[in-house]
């Protein structure tokens, strides 16, 4: 469904947008800017802009007919290929704009899954879009999905007296099962990784599209991972180990970007790759500070997150590109409002170390301490200790169990953190141990 025409000219386009309900003209200006980013992220050329304040939307054409037939002219005058609307369209509202306008319609929807689709470079993410169009269409059928005929059969597959619509119908339908399956092997196949990650803490980097999260990914990870200036860029959860301190080390994901009215299909089809998120142990919410509208960026992931319920995880907040923030006031407000965040500048490198420690201090706030008498006899055990947990202080004194007709032994005291994944374990290995005392021998 890729909507908009990449080629060498760019597609004017006319943007629309409506104040309603709680809506006031500053909220749709700001969301209008968003819509123009996006739209130039799929390339097309912004020409101009409609805004309509409604007490009630119209069934028929979502706006007034007055603004219909003012849109209809700018079209005509300003050769106009591509019409955007701010909000979603009904099949019958884009029908009926389009069969009036002469010229393609979009609403937001369409337009956000056709960048997803421009993005997706890996067979999971392609799925996830293909799927997440399909659900859309599916309610949006319009002769246009023959094609997908080819997907399955040939002779006999058409029944008898069956209308164009309803087999596209049925074609999607077959189409999104197949798909559905697919993305049911994934989510297994990526959940059995997870698995095989136990015994590391894991972080997600979550925010609002083009905040910084890759970029601040490639400063924590010394990695390459793909960041670009524009939204979307990244679609694929991309997972690296990254050192916070000299003895620990944390699995560090890199997540799709949320944005207002993103579409709630696409939250389902990405279902797989937001597990990183909904099984992390810490998040790490990156914001660009210097966005006008970055509160609003706040509220957005907060409202996702909800939805994805991942409000439970510990978060820290890391308010990115402190050093192109003109406005001192802004940064003394923020450093009131979120006492525990990090200000940062992931580009230049800036607070990278702060980004760390906070990270550390975050998952020891869960961490507990044992303290433990180990006979040196019993290295294996020390070594799993040592592994697995992180060792405070270790001296080696003698012990014995209680009694006085056993002998004095060597054994190393150890005081350690360890972490909820693992502390099972390591109650299991101390059990035996739990009953030794140190003892002073005479001189």
């Amino acid at each position: 469904m890729n909507a908009v025409t990449r080629g060498t000219r760019l597609e004017k386009a006319v943007l629309v947008g409506v104040i309603h309900g709680d809506a006031t003209r500053a909220s749709v200006d700001d969301s209008l800017n968003e819509l123009e980013m996006l739209a130039d992220t799929a390339g097309a050329e912004i020409v101009d802009r409609v805004v309509q304040s409604l007490a009630k939307i119209h069934v028929a054409t979502y706006i007034g007919k007055g603004k219909v037939q003012e849109i209809k002219e700018i079209v005509g005058s300003k050769e106009i290929d591509l019409v955007i609307f701010d909000d979603d369209l009904t099949t019958v509202q884009i029908r009926n704009l389009e069969r009036t306008l002469k010229c393609k319609l979009l609403d937001r929807s369409a337009l956000i899954l056709d960048i997803f689709a421009a993005n997706a470079k890996t067979a999971t993410s392609k799925t996830q879009v293909e799927l997440a169009q399909l659900e859309y269409l599916r309610t949006r059928l319009t002769r246009q999905w023959t094609h997908l005929s080819r997907q399955k059969g040939g002779i006999g597959f058409k029944g008898p007296g069956e209308t164009q619509i309803e087999t596209d119908r049925r074609l999607i339908g077959t189409r999104i099962a197949t798909l559905r399956k697919r993305l049911i092997k994934i989510d297994n196949q990526r959940t059995t990784q997870r698995k095989g990650r136990k015994g590391y803490k894991r972080v997600s980097l979550v925010g609002y599209t083009n905040a910084g999260k890759s970029t601040l990914m490639n400063a924590l990870a010394e990695t390459d991972v793909w960041a670009e200036d524009r939204l979307f860029a990244t679609l694929d959860a991309t997972t690296r180990q990254v050192k916070v301190a000299s003895n620990k080390t944390i699995l560090l994901s890199d997540t799709v970007g949320f944005i207002r009215k993103l579409p709630h299909r696409l939250i389902e089809s990405f279902k797989s790759t937001l597990d990183e998120v909904r099984e992390s142990d810490v998040l790490l919410h990156v914001v660009d500070m210097t966005h006008h509208c970055f509160r609003d960026h706040i509220v957005v992931v907060k409202r996702t997150l909800e939805e994805l319920g991942a409000t439970d995880i510990p978060m820290i907040y890391v308010f990115n590109k402190v050093d192109a923030l003109k406005d001192a006031t802004v940064l003394n407000e923020l450093r009131a409002d979120y006492e525990e965040a990090a200000f940062i500048s992931a580009q230049r490198g800036i607070g990278m170390q702060e980004v760390r420690d906070k990270i550390v201090s975050t998952l020891e706030a869960t961490f507990s301490q044992l303290e433990v008498l180990i006979p040196v006899t019993e290295p294996k055990t020390m070594s799993r200790i040592r592994q697995m947990a992180e060792v405070i202080s270790e001296e080696y004194v003698y012990a014995r169990n209680g009694s006085e007709e056993v002998e004095p032994f060597l054994a190393a005291h150890l005081v350690f953190k360890i972490g909820d994944e693992n502390k099972n374990e390591i109650l299991s290995l101390i059990r035996p141990f739990g009953e030794y005392i140190t003892v002073e021998l005479a001189e």
